[in-house]
């Protein structure tokens, strides 16, 4: 689905649970879906390239909203702020690179095993959709960075790095 083909669809969902879309809202909606895994600190930069007015804690605050009515969600990709995404998007996991700070989407089937496993073992029920893994990327691991960096956070940029690649 195209970004504004989303973007109608949202806003119809918003008007639809009683809410009016004002232009904070619509910003903040644009901009999560543009930028498509993104801390509050990118969405806001994005909304204020169109209205510089809009601080911080609006974006917040709307974000909170927006997540309560089922628009978008977030993932906590490690110590820092969630990443949020539009809610419509398909059910995944994220992969994050430690080395570089690459996020991959990946089917949520690619857990099925562990879930499973957590579940007899432990009686717990895994939320996969706010799942993630931390580890090297293919190119990291080719390029022979270490282990050690990964799991310390290495020297990338870190969590909120939006490069994705489809799901397989």
């Amino acid at each position: 689905m195209s970004s504004s083909g989303a973007s109608i669809d949202l806003t119809e969902e918003l008007r639809a649970k009683g809410y009016r879309l004002t232009p904070a809202r619509q910003l903040v909606l644009s901009a999560v879906l543009a930028l498509e895994h993104a801390t509050p600190d990118a969405i806001c930069a994005e909304v204020q390239r169109t209205a510089s007015s809009v601080n911080l804690s609006t974006v917040y605050r709307t974000l909170e909203l927006l997540e309560e009515l089922d628009l978008v969600s977030h993932t906590h990709l490690g110590h820092g702020a969630p990443i949020y995404h539009a809610a419509h998007e398909r059910d995944h996991l994220h992969l994050v690179c430690g080395s570089c700070g690459k996020i991959t989407e990946a089917a949520t089937e690619c857990a099925d095993a562990l879930v499973e496993r957590l579940r007899g073992q432990y009686g717990f029920e895994t939320d996969v959709p706010h799942f993630a893994l931390f580890g090297r990327c293919a190119d990291c691991v080719a390029a022979g960075k270490s282990a050690a960096a990964a799991r310390h956070g290495g020297s990338g940029s870190g969590p909120g790095n939006n490069s994705t690649a489809p799901a397989s």
